[in-house]
């Protein structure tokens, strides 16, 4: 059973383990650890990706595709994983994507979403973010700033939700990441009817700083920062593990390259579907002017996947 407690292990704890509690405990090209801390079970997501998730079995190395969740009812029931989203949907891009924001072509920065800005080759995803001559008026979402480039965004067709039914989630990627000062890369969820909810699982503003963020209003946000150097020239990869805490919170937990970088509390997320976003906008949060000229932006190798309560 995922118990709150378990969840909540302090830090001292989770560095204690044989392979710390949420870290990575097998796959295919793996060489890391393969066993787990007592209280922990090694639980295959798929053949590339193994985690250590505290549970009701003790350590060891069973790669099952099971776990336990508890309903809102205080229930235990068995879970399986299934995939929603494989590696490889870019390749098959008018399946599990569309493009713009959901709402539209343009948010919070200088750069309006077009759709010829996107192009997917050999599996990547590449966004491009030009620098236009001329103003193309403005921003119509808040602050409205000045369009001063047009660039791209894409979001995933299916959406998250941690519920009863789908207490667990993995969504990760691999991205090389603009950091020059004025471009603001993103890869995050956002409330279908409302928001918040919002988890930003890779935000760069205009430095090699990464930020993890969840919103639980404009004012009480979790924020937790990891450095990635050379974040726009190496593929690297950026992933959350969410859990359903109990009936009304969801946990939250944040690596890069499998390091586990933190946890946040998403409180009040249970139950809010969410849209899953990539997109690179312009200066706002990452500081102006931006580039003269054009900024790329790519991702690959986008995974969703959760359990199912039977």
């Amino acid at each position: 059973m995922l118990s709150q407690t378990l969840i909540t292990l302090s830090l001292l704890s989770l560095a204690a383990a044989q392979a710390p509690a949420w870290g990575q405990c097998g796959g295919i090209g793996w060489t890391g650890p393969t066993t787990c801390a007592s209280g922990s079970s090694c639980v295959k997501s798929n053949d590339y990706y193994s985690q250590c998730i505290p549970g009701s079995n003790g350590g060891g190395t069973t790669t099952t595709a099971q776990a336990t969740a508890t309903t809102t009812g205080g229930t235990s029931v068995k879970t399986g994983w299934e995939e929603v989203i494989g590696e490889g949907s870019f390749n098959s891009f008018s399946s599990f994507w569309n493009y713009l924001y959901p709402w539209g072509p343009d948010h919070n920065g200088s750069a309006r979403m077009k759709q010829d800005k996107v192009s997917v080759s050999g599996g990547v995803l590449t966004i491009r973010a030009d620098r236009l001559s001329s103003q193309d008026g403005y921003s119509t979402a808040n602050p409205k700033p000045a369009i001063w480039y047009w660039s791209g965004a894409v979001h995933a067709k299916s959406t998250v939700v941690v519920n009863d039914q789908f207490p667990n989630w993995e969504i990760r990627g691999e991205f090389k990441a603009p950091t020059t000062k004025g471009t603001w890369p993103a890869f995050w969820l956002t409330g279908t009817q409302s928001w918040p909810p919002e988890i930003d699982i890779l935000e760069f503003k205009g430095n090699t700083e990464n930020w993890f963020n969840t919103f639980r209003s404009s004012s009480d946000v979790s924020t937790t920062k990891a450095n990635v150097g050379n974040a726009a020239s190496t593929w690297h990869q950026y992933r959350i593990w969410a859990t359903k805490a109990n009936s009304k919170d969801v946990t939250v937990h944040f690596y890069v390259d499998g390091d586990w970088k933190g946890q946040h509390n998403a409180a009040g997320f249970v139950g809010k579907p969410m849209w899953i976003i990539i997109n690179l906008q312009m200066e706002g949060s990452s500081g102006s002017p931006g580039p003269s000229g054009s900024t790329t932006y790519q991702a690959q190798k986008i995974y969703v996947g959760r359990t199912r309560a039977s």
